[in-house]
């Protein structure tokens, strides 16, 4: 009788044992894929590369322009400043009116009425569009309101009011700056409620504020004007590049 050795495997000499695969024997495995910018091309990661570079100096150099404009006078605002300014106003304004200690008290609507000439040539005044009404119609109930729509007309508005005085002129370099700003909205605002009519087109524009106390709360023994108080601008006459930029 012949005894064998026990090596753990009873199956016919060179059998394959249950659970190991061979070498070479069913599908590889699968490779893993790689995702996001690594799944492109080289030309197209440098593309990428390059794009995300351009992105971040632009940021880079909007903060630094913001932090400028804010920042107290030094060499760089005295050498740099008109620069400075063109590319903050009127858009990206800053101020400190969150901390002002005493809170606003008013409501300010902004209205705009225009002269078009229609059509058939003739021209016509139309009448006042509260252009602050229809702006606080689309945020109510808007669980994302539109920032343009919060704050545009409003900080338009506060430019210019900050840049005339009580007679409307102006009284600083930025007061011409403000008129067109103020205008240009106007303007786009018309022809979006079609003011102008089919064909029509936007002469000019009057701007007028009306303003309103808010009401004290009933504990409080201050007493207040409820009669609106309203600023007349002076007529404004319509550029043909203020009129091609009108939303039609």
């Amino acid at each position: 009788m012949v005894v064998r050795p026990r090596s753990g495997w009873d199956g016919p000499p060179g059998g394959q044992r249950a659970g190991h695969r061979i070498a070479g024997d069913g599908p590889p495995p699968p490779v893993a894929r790689r995702a996001g910018v690594a799944a492109l091309s080289a030309p197209y990661q440098i593309g990428a590369a390059l794009a995300l570079a351009v992105v971040a100096v632009a940021a880079c150099a909007h903060l630094a322009m913001v932090f400028l404009s804010v920042a107290p006078a030094n060499t760089v605002t005295k050498q740099h400043g008109k620069a400075i300014e063109e590319w903050i106003y009127p858009e990206f304004e800053q101020n400190w009116k969150l901390f002002a200690p005493n809170p606003l008290q008013q409501n300010i609507a902004v209205q705009v009425r225009a002269q078009v000439r229609t059509a058939d040539g003739d021209i016509e005044t139309t009448g006042w569009y509260d252009l602050s009404a229809r702006d606080g119609e689309a945020i109510d109930g808007s669980l994302l309101p539109s920032h343009t729509e919060q704050n545009e007309l409003r900080r338009a508005w506060d430019f210019y009011a900050a840049t005339h005085d009580g007679d409307n002129r102006p009284v600083g370099l930025r007061g011409a700056l403000s008129e067109q700003y103020v205008r240009r909205i106007a303007v786009m605002r018309l022809y979006r409620e079609d003011a102008a009519g089919r064909a029509g087109t936007v002469q000019r524009v009057q701007v007028r504020s009306r303003t309103t106390n808010v009401p004290p709360p009933a504990w409080s023994g201050e007493k207040v004007s409820e009669t609106p108080v309203h600023r007349v601008l002076p007529w404004w006459t319509v550029t043909a590049d203020e009129a091609a930029g009108g939303v039609r």
